[in-house]
C-alpha cells in the first residue's frame, strides 16, 4: 500500500522532465510470462496521455503523461485486499481499489497482479478501461 503512494510521489516529482523513475517489481512464476506479454500489448496513449520512458528501464513498468499514470506488472497481492473484498469489474477485469490510497488500483488476475497509479488529473475509469483489454490478453 505505501509503495503505491511512494510510486505516485516519485511520479509527480520526476515528471518534470526526462525519464520518470518507477521502482520495477520482481514478478515470479507465471507472472513473468504474463507481464512480458503485457509489455508488448500496452497502448501508446492512455486517457489521452502519451507513453514516456521510465527509469530504470523494465518490461514490467509503463508510464504515460508526465508520470501521471504508471503501471507495474507482477506486484505482490495488495496487503489491504481481503478474501471478502468486492472487485470493481471494468471491461472484464477485476480491480481492487485501495481504500487508503485513492489513486492506486490493482488488476486481480489468475496469473499476475497489475498495479496502476493514476494522478487525480485523470478519470480513473477511463484509464482502467484503456488498460483492460491488454491485461485480459496478457493474463488470460
Amino acid at each position: 500500500m505505501k509503495r503505491g503512494v511512494a510510486v505516485l510521489a516519485l511520479l509527480l516529482i520526476a515528471g518534470c522532465g526526462g525519464a520518470v523513475q518507477v521502482e520495477p517489481p520482481a514478478p515470479e512464476g507465471e507472472a513473468v510470462a504474463a507481464c512480458t506479454k503485457l509489455s508488448g500489448l500496452l497502448p501508446q496513449k492512455v486517457d489521452g496521455a502519451g507513453r514516456v520512458a521510465s527509469t530504470p528501464e523494465s518490461p514490467y513498468v509503463a508510464v504515460w503523461g508526465s508520470g501521471e499514470i504508471a503501471l507495474r506488472c507482477g506486484v505482490p497481492r495488495p496487503a489491504r485486499m481481503s478474501a471478502t473484498d468486492q472487485l470493481a469489474e471494468l471491461d472484464g477485469v477485476g480491480w481492487f481499489a485501495d481504500p487508503t490510497a485513492p489513486t492506486l488500483f490493482t488488476a486481480v488476475t489468475d496469473t499476475a497482479y497489475v498495479e496502476v497509479t493514476i494522478a487525480k488529473t485523470h478519470e480513473a475509469t477511463n484509464v482502467l478501461i484503456d488498460l483492460a483489454e491488454p491485461i485480459k490478453k496478457a493474463t488470460g
